[in-house]
C-alpha cells in the first residue's frame, strides 16, 4: 500500500508516491560518487528551528508586550527576528542542490507557481478585497527567489566547484549592483543615496508597479518589493553555494570547518559594509545579505557537525517534524491568526473582541507578566501547529520547502 507524499525542493511542492515502508528520516550518504546527499537531517532541523522562531515572533498575545529579540529592528540594524527570513531563503538555496534528481523546467515553474498561489491566497484571506490585495509578500518573494535560483542552478553546468564559483559570483554581482543603484543613482526626486522608507529607489518602483497593492502597514513601500528581491535572490544563490559544498566529496570535518570559516568571513564583510550601506532587513541591503548568509552558514556548519557528522540526534525529532512541513506551517500559522481575528466574542466587560484577544486575556494574561504571557500565547500557537504537523508527519504527508 502506498501513500501520497507532497515534496518540495527549495520552497515548492510536487506530488510523489512512495512506499509507506520507506524511512522518513534520511542520512547524508550519497548513492553515487559526487552526487548530492539524499537528505541532511541538520538541514531539516535548521529549517524547523527557523520556522518555529517565525511562528513565535508572528503570534504574540499582545504586540505591545514583546521582548526585543522577538521584534524587528525599527529600520537600520538587526535583531534575531531579522535573521529568520534570510535564513529561510538560504535554506531554500541549500535544498535546491540536495534534490534526488534534477528538476525539470516544468517542475521549477510548477513549484514556484504553487508557492506564489499560496502566498496570494493568504494575502487575500478572508475578505479577498481585489482593490487592496497585497501582491508582494513573504511567500511571493520565496517563489521568485526559488524560481530564479533554480533556473540559474540549471543553466550553469559543470562540476560542483565550477557551479559554486559561478553562482557565487552572480550573487556578489547582484549585491554590488543593488548597492550602486541604491546609493549612487539619484532617485526620481534627484536625491542620491536616500535610504528612507519612502525615498529609496525600491519604494518608488513599488508605488509605480503595485499602486495600492502594497504592505498594509505602509501603503507607500513594501519590505518584499521588486528591487529588494534582487539581493534576496543573492541570499538564495549563496545557499546554493553552501549546498554544493556540503554535497561534495570532501571529508565531513573539512566541509563543516570551511563552511563555518566562510560564514565568519561573510559576517565580517557584512559588518564592515554596514558602515557605508547599513544592515537593513526592509531594504534587504547588500550588507544584510552578507551578514545573514554568513550567520546562516555558521549555524548550518555547527548543525551539520553536531547532527550529521557526530550523530547527536536524540533532541532533533520535534524540529525535523516542523522542518519537514515548513510551508504547511507557514500557511497554517497565517490562517490561524487571521481566522482567530475574524471571529468576534464578548469579554466579561461586554466589549466585543477577536477570539485571539479573548483567549489571551482570559487564558494567558492571568498566568504571568505581560511580556511573559504574550510569549506563552505564541508558544501555545506553536504547540497547536506542531500537533497538526506531527499528525501529518506520522501519515507521511509533506508540503516541503
Amino acid at each position: 500500500m502506498s501513500v501520497t507524499e507532497y515534496r518540495a525542493v527549495g520552497g515548492a511542492a510536487r506530488i510523489d508516491r512512495r512506499s509507506s515502508t520507506a524511512p522518513v528520516t534520511e542520512t547524508t550518504a550519497s548513492p553515487l560518487p559526487g552526487s548530492a546527499p539524499a537528505r541532511l537531517v541538520s538541514l531539516d532541523v535548521f529549517r524547523g528551528l527557523t520556522v518555529a522562531a517565525m511562528v513565535i515572533v508572528n503570534n504574540p498575545g499582545d504586540w505591545a508586550n514583546v521582548y526585543w529579540p522577538l521584534d524587528h529592528a525599527k529600520w537600520n540594524g538587526w535583531t534575531p527576528t531579522d535573521l529568520i527570513f534570510p535564513f529561510f531563503l538560504f535554506i531554500v538555496g541549500v535544498s535546491i542542490t540536495l534534490s534526488r534528481r534534477s528538476a525539470s523546467w516544468g517542475d521549477i515553474a510548477r513549484r514556484a507557481s504553487i508557492i506564489l498561489a499560496i502566498g496570494w491566497f493568504l494575502a487575500g484571506y478572508p475578505r479577498f478585497n481585489v482593490a487592496t490585495w497585497r501582491i508582494p509578500g513573504v511567500l511571493p518573494r520565496i517563489a521568485v527567489c526559488y524560481f530564479c535560483a533554480a533556473v540559474a542552478y540549471q543553466l550553469v553546468r559543470g562540476d560542483r566547484r565550477r557551479r559554486g564559483t559561478i553562482l557565487g559570483l552572480v550573487a556578489v554581482a547582484f549585491m554590488l549592483l543593488y548597492w550602486i543603484v541604491m546609493t549612487a543613482i539619484p532617485n526620481p526626486a534627484g536625491v542620491r543615496g536616500d535610504l528612507t522608507p519612502d525615498g529609496n529607489w525600491g519604494a518608488y518602483i513599488d508605488r509605480a508597479v503595485f499602486g495600492r497593492h502594497l504592505w498594509v502597514s505602509s501603503k507607500t513601500w513594501d519590505p518584499e518589493g521588486v528591487l529588494s528581491t534582487v539581493p534576496a535572490i543573492a541570499t538564495t544563490l549563496l545557499g546554493i553555494v553552501a549546498g554544493l559544498w556540503l554535497g561534495s566529496n570532501a571529508a565531513a570535518r573539512k566541509k563543516a570547518l570551511w563552511l563555518g570559516v566562510a560564514g565568519i568571513a561573510a559576517l565580517a564583510i557584512g559588518q564592515l559594509w554596514d558602515a557605508v550601506f547599513p544592515i537593513n532587513k526592509n531594504l534587504w541591503t547588500s550588507s544584510y545579505v552578507a551578514f545573514t548568509a554568513g550567520f546562516a552558514a555558521v549555524l548550518l556548519a555547527i548543525s551539520y557537525w553536531a547532527i550529521d557528522v557526530k550523530g547527536w540526534r536524540g533532541w532533533t525529532k520535534p524540529f525535523v517534524v516542523l522542518g519537514a512541513n515548513a510551508i504547511t506551517l507557514f500557511a497554517a500559522s497565517a490562517l490561524l491568526v487571521k481566522t482567530l481575528a475574524l471571529i468576534k466574542v464578548p469579554l466579561a466587560d461586554g466589549s466585543i473582541v477577536p477570539l485571539s484577544r479573548y483567549l489571551f486575556v482570559t487564558c494567558f494574561a492571568p498566568l504571568a507578566s505581560p511580556k511573559n504571557a504574550s510569549l506563552l500565547y505564541a508558544i501555545a500557537n506553536l504547540v497547536v501547529l506542531w500537533a497538526l504537523l506531527a499528525w501529518m508527519y506520522r501519515r507521511r504527508i509533506f508540503l516541503r520547502a
